[in-house]
């Protein structure tokens, strides 16, 4: 689904990405790993087309998406999660997962200002699945809370919400467990797995090693800009390269 072609970005003389080239297979989950200042965020953010590439290439399904704007990366299938949870401000939480439907409305602007019977239907339908997205979540008693109003974990869960809202084909989510306790990161990887059961690819920045590896098939390794491994969870956890750079010295590998 998703290839990526020896990808550079650099601010002034800083290599933030630099020659990364991997594949994410359709119905995956794939994990990228590595310490702080490995250019994990550089990297969703060249992907989703929030921030350019200096060079190197990207393809969604084949096609080239260097040069798109964000909005055209979701109307493509791409739809993402922030390190730094981005909700709407004065928005009810309903409202703020309706957002993420309309990347696929198709009434236009017109029937939206008139309103016409056509915007009516789209916006009814829109409604009905951000409410199922609420409800997949456990979270739709919230449907009419204000979003500024909601606890560190479910604005998590609303920020997920609006992501799945977007009928994605291609998942990313950024440290989507950060502030997470022990019980609600166990959770959040069984929910993680039944997206994507749902046909939706996940491509995952996570710090906590223990979600990383119980629930991804493929994990890269980024270590200052650079891939340092690709490989499975059991073959990552036994890398010495990995473990001196990122899982630390002592580190037992998984039984």
């Amino acid at each position: 689904m998703l290839e990526l072609h020896k990808v550079h970005k650099h601010f002034g003389g800083l290599q933030a990405v630099d020659n990364v080239s991997f594949t994410v297979a359709t119905g995956c989950i794939k994990g990228v790993i590595g310490p702080n200042g490995a250019g994990k965020s550089t990297l969703f953010n060249l992907i989703a087309c929030n921030t350019p590439l200096s060079s190197g290439s990207i393809r969604l399904n084949g096609r080239e998406i260097q040069g798109l704007k964000a909005y055209q990366t979701a109307a493509l299938g791409i739809a993402r999660t922030f390190q730094n949870i981005k909700l709407f401000s004065g928005m009810k939480v309903l409202e703020c997962v309706m957002v993420g439907a309309h990347t696929r409305g198709r009434a236009g602007f017109l029937a939206g200002m008139l309103p016409l019977p056509k915007h009516r239907r789209e916006e009814a339908a829109i409604r009905d699945k951000s409410m199922a997205c609420l409800e997949f979540l456990n979270i739709a008693d919230l449907a009419h809370s204000p979003t500024d109003a909601l606890a560190f974990g479910q604005q998590r869960a609303v920020e997920l919400a609006r992501a799945l809202a977007a009928d994605p084909q291609l998942l990313l989510l950024d440290e989507p467990a950060a502030g997470l306790n022990i019980y609600e990161t166990a959770e959040l990887g069984r929910l993680i797995t039944t997206i994507r059961e749902q046909n939706i690819t996940v491509l995952l920045v996570e710090h906590d090693m223990s979600l990383v590896m119980d629930i991804c098939d493929e994990i890269v390794v980024l270590s200052s800009g650079r891939k340092l491994a690709e490989d499975s969870p059991t073959n990552i956890q036994r890398n010495p390269e990995v473990i001196a750079a990122y899982l630390g010295e002592d580190h037992e590998p998984a039984r």
